[in-house]
């Protein structure tokens, strides 16, 4: 395995060498040191060598090997002469994760009630690989509306409540979406708003476990006890199609222009070049799928909730407390100076007093949700002045321990099932989501510690699941 240096606690460095332009750091516990992937660290070095890189590339705790940039990887471009490339945003283009508070005591709510809750949401909300909408006829007259404007035209069609618009990332509408910049394949595939998709997405029935910062928790509406819910999903087969169509095209435009790439999955364009223009426009045009995916999703929660408790869906609260993306390029300035900043399986924080946080937030920086895993805790937490050195960044979760392959191969039914006792899935053999086994998984109260024990982030409060609904 490549040496890691020591900088500090729970921080180390990968130092320059052979076409490297800068270093790479990674933040890790000691304790997971062993977990290091060697072929982690290599794609890190592999990102440092890229034309532009910014200062270091940055490898998150939750960290593990990935197309091109690993999952848990940072990459800042010079904005001026850097390159965008698909791969370091990933196939499933804001992905991201949205929570739900509610006023509704946990113990309130028996485990019949959770179940009917499932079944009411599953009815509206497909899961699972390439499933398609039950609202494709709402949602197909206005698609390309929705691709450019986001999440305000669902308002516009009454879906949601006009006040979650504060507390989605960029008010959920991402700027520069052209659905022009987007194949005619693609399109063919946005078909799937409020679906959930396979893998590790979910929507999951929690309550909040912890406090630890009684009134930070109380400003974004978590009182202990009471039920959340997460939702967890991105642009699906449309974000997809648009990472595969331009990773393909990149590797001739690099190959064209002579651009250095280590990795297929770096490939890349100049961000000024027209190659890297469409590329952001068509990027764009999936966040804004993804944002309004996770939104009519919710609206259909507040649905399923009013059906099986009764009244109305206000009754139970069911505001977002924060939307956030994960597989994202972004223009953003550090210190003055314009960087695209590359986020794959990273999530932005920005810290107190930022000039981009909710009003709301402003004096406590916006919440930040890193999930576990299906059996185990999830965490809300806030960044600090210290997330200026991760390029406003930190980990989305808790990362793979093992892959999907591997997973099913070494893992029992029998111990998964004892992993999960006491926790309702959505009425699907075990067998199927051994891949997503809490023991596929990282050690979330490891991950998350990595950062707050360095103050990068504070700990707000703990959730913990009672009820999950998977895709297979």
């Amino acid at each position: 395995m490549h040496k890691l240096q020591p900088m500090g606690p729970n921080c180390y460095r990968i130092p320059k060498e052979g076409n490297m332009r800068v270093e790479a750091r990674v933040y890790l516990k000691n304790e997971m040191l062993p977990s290091f992937e060697e072929s982690s660290a290599r794609q890190l070095m592999d990102a440092a060598s890229l034309p532009g890189i910014y200062k270091y590339v940055i490898g998150m705790p939750d960290i593990h090997t990935g197309f091109g940039l690993p999952i848990g990887g940072i990459m800042a471009m010079d904005a001026q002469n850097g390159i965008v490339s698909a791969g370091a945003v990933g196939m499933d283009i804001n992905c991201g994760v949205r929570l739900l508070k509610t006023n509704i005591p946990a113990n309130q709510i028996s485990s019949s009630v959770q179940r009917k809750l499932l079944e009411a949401i599953t009815h509206s909300v497909p899961s699972g690989t390439g499933k398609k909408s039950k609202h494709a006829g709402s949602s197909g007259p206005k698609l390309k509306n929705i691709l450019t404007d986001g999440v305000p035209v669902l308002l516009q069609m009454g879906i949601g409540r006009s006040e979650d618009l504060e507390y989605i990332e960029e008010q959920g509408a991402f700027p520069g979406g052209d659905p022009a910049a987007v194949s005619k394949e693609a399109l063919s595939r946005a078909d799937q708003l409020s679906t959930l998709g396979g893998g590790n997405h979910f929507i999951e029935i929690g309550y909040v476990a912890e406090i630890f910062e009684q009134n930070i928790a109380h400003l974004m509406g978590l009182e202990e006890g009471n039920l959340s819910v997460l939702i967890h999903t991105g642009s699906r087969g449309f974000g997809h199609q648009i990472c595969t169509d331009y990773s393909e095209s990149m590797k001739k435009t690099a190959k064209r222009n002579k651009i250095e790439i280590p990795t297929a999955g770096l490939a890349g364009a100049f961000i000024d070049s027209k190659e890297g223009k469409n590329y952001l426009a068509a990027m764009a045009c999936a966040a804004n799928f993804a944002f309004s995916n996770r939104h009519w999703i919710t609206h259909d929660i507040r649905n399923a909730f009013a059906e099986v408790l009764g009244g109305s869906d206000t009754d139970y609260d069911l505001g977002v407390v924060y939307d956030l993306a994960h597989n994202i390029a972004k223009f953003e300035k550090l210190n003055g100076k314009k960087l695209l900043i590359h986020r794959k399986g990273a999530t932005r924080a920005l810290p107190p007093e930022h000039h981009l946080n909710p009003q709301k937030y402003h004096s406590t920086g916006h919440p930040v949700i890193i999930p576990g895993s299906m059996g185990t805790s999830s965490y809300v937490v806030t960044g600090t002045q210290k997330t200026f050195e991760t390029f406003c960044s930190v980990n989305h979760g808790a990362g793979r321990r093992l892959s999907r392959k591997a997973a099913k191969k070494e893992i029992p039914v029998a111990e998964m099932q004892e992993k999960m006792e006491g926790i309702i899935t959505s009425g699907k053999r075990m067998q199927t989501f051994l891949d997503e086994a809490p023991q596929a998984y990282k050690n979330i109260e490891q991950v998350v510690d990595t950062l707050s024990e360095i103050d990068i982030i504070r700990k707000i409060a703990r959730l913990h699941p009672l009820a999950v609904i998977k895709g297979d």
